[in-house]
């Protein structure tokens, strides 16, 4: 019990810091049903996002009771189309949120794998440096890596669809 307390009292800590940082435009962090352990997050997407520029984004973290030893798990929930986020589940798949563990297919160095100095602020800003710069050669949604490298328009087309979806006006 005594872990799960400690990764109670640095979650409360980290949001506390993140809702009073305004050194970090865009990202807007609270608790689902007053539970420390599941954030909901916004990601308002600056206008220079080639993609999802001037999207809202919600989303979901979920911390494990063994945290900052594990990661937390992110999922979307706001639809997003991105080679990085599974399709249509909205789970996020990016390095820093796999375990600490060497990578079984040898993709991956363990130092671009989660470790405890992560935090929920530098999850959130590695996504949306995601959200701009996508990962196609380890794609969680195939086809959106495909279409992305192939048909580069029609995947900026479906991506600003996207944005306006978030938005409220479709």
């Amino acid at each position: 019990m005594g872990s799960t307390s400690a990764a109670a009292g640095l979650l409360a800590r980290q949001l506390k810091q993140m809702k009073n940082d305004k050194d970090i435009p865009g990202i807007s962090c609270g608790l689902v049903d007053n539970n420390v352990f599941e954030w909901e997050v916004m990601l308002m997407i600056n206008d220079d996002c080639k993609y999802y520029g001037g999207g809202f984004f919600r989303a979901v973290l979920t911390f494990p009771t063994d945290y900052p030893l594990l990661p937390p798990k992110m999922r979307f929930t706001t639809p997003i189309w991105h080679p990085n986020i599974y399709h249509p589940s909205g789970d996020v798949c990016i390095s820093i949120l796999h375990p600490p563990e060497d990578d079984k297919y040898g993709y991956e160095t363990a130092a671009e794998r989660w470790t405890p100095v992560q935090s929920p602020e530098t999850i959130l800003l590695s996504v949306i440096s995601m959200l701009s710069s996508p990962n196609d050669e380890s794609p969680a949604n195939v086809d959106a890596a495909k279409m992305w490298r192939e048909d580069p328009k029609e995947f900026r087309k479906r991506c600003r669809k996207i944005v306006r979806e978030s938005l409220g006006d479709e």
